[in-house]
């Protein structure tokens, strides 16, 4: 297949790049920079230089591809609202190239992203293999700029680790390229409609993960209350105090998807997250 990648130089996008490549697919990605154009080319993938807020361009994109894989975020917690509207105009080209062909559009699910979601399968309708992959809050691995980076520099930054209540409440993680796996899977062969679960730890306790960033830094592990948790963590603070747990089961029956590497707590013990 001739995949049409959008985020496709950043650190989801590059994994799935290469699973894509690997398995015999051709890439086109998506990326505004030329160092992302760099890397793609380095990967053995066709480069689109472009942006995702340049609509004509993405159908133009996805009606020349065997399918699309819609990775790009703006990750801007200080305008969600904003990334979230974004995400639902790319989404509406991308179906929109797409429209009468049978061929799949693969989105990823987001917070509060419901209409984006909507806006995908609706374009079942149309005649696309629409679906859905909701990873883990945390994807882990190499290079990661998510969650677990965060927590890390605020424990650096406060000089203890600190986990909200008991500590028992429960985060699912996934390892990057697992993700990357599943991507594939999906675009070659999930259902329309599938919504697909990307889970390797289903539900790690909180206070587990504070405990390996507390001994890794050499800081205290602290309970706070959940009042304080804000003030912690910042606008983590309401996701560090939820339990999270969640399962891969269905995604890995229907799919034959098994994730095969390491786990968060496993990753976070090789030390690369503590280099910086």
């Amino acid at each position: 297949m001739r995949i049409f990648v959008t985020g496709a130089s950043g650190y989801i996008g590059t994994a799935v790049v290469r699973e894509l490549i690997d398995a015999g697919h051709q890439v086109v990605g998506l990326t505004r920079s030329e160092s992302g154009a760099h890397l793609l080319e380095s990967l053995g993938a066709e480069v689109a230089r472009g942006v995702v807020e340049d609509l004509e361009f993405l159908r133009q994109k996805a009606a020349a591809s065997d399918g699309v894989i819609h990775l790009a975020f703006n990750h801007d917690f200080s305008n969600f609202a904003a990334s979230l509207s974004a995400d639902l105009r790319a989404i509406e080209a991308l179906g929109g190239g797409l429209a009468g062909s049978g061929k799949p559009l693969v989105i990823t699910a987001h917070a509060n992203g419901k209409a984006s979601e909507d806006a995908a399968l609706s374009f079942i309708e149309q005649g696309v293999r629409a679906l859905i992959v909701s990873l883990a809050p945390s994807v882990h691995g190499e290079e990661d700029k998510g969650f677990v980076p965060q927590l890390i520099r605020i424990a650096r930054e406060r000089g203890a680790s600190a986990y909200v209540g008991d500590g028992t409440n429960r985060w699912p993680a996934i390892h990057r390229l697992d993700a990357a796996v599943l991507f594939r899977l999906a675009v070659e062969s999930a259902p329309a409609g599938s919504r697909l679960d990307g889970v390797g730890d289903e539900g790690i306790p909180f206070k587990d993960i504070a405990g390996v960033i507390g001994r890794h830094l050499d800081v205290p592990v602290v309970c706070i209350p959940h009042e304080e948790a804000q003030a912690v963590f910042g606008f983590l603070g309401m996701v560090a105090s939820l339990d999270l747990a969640r399962s891969s089961e269905g995604t890995k029956e229907l799919l034959g998807w098994k994730p095969l590497q390491q786990g968060l707590l496993a990753d976070l013990e090789q030390g690369h997250y503590f280099l910086k």
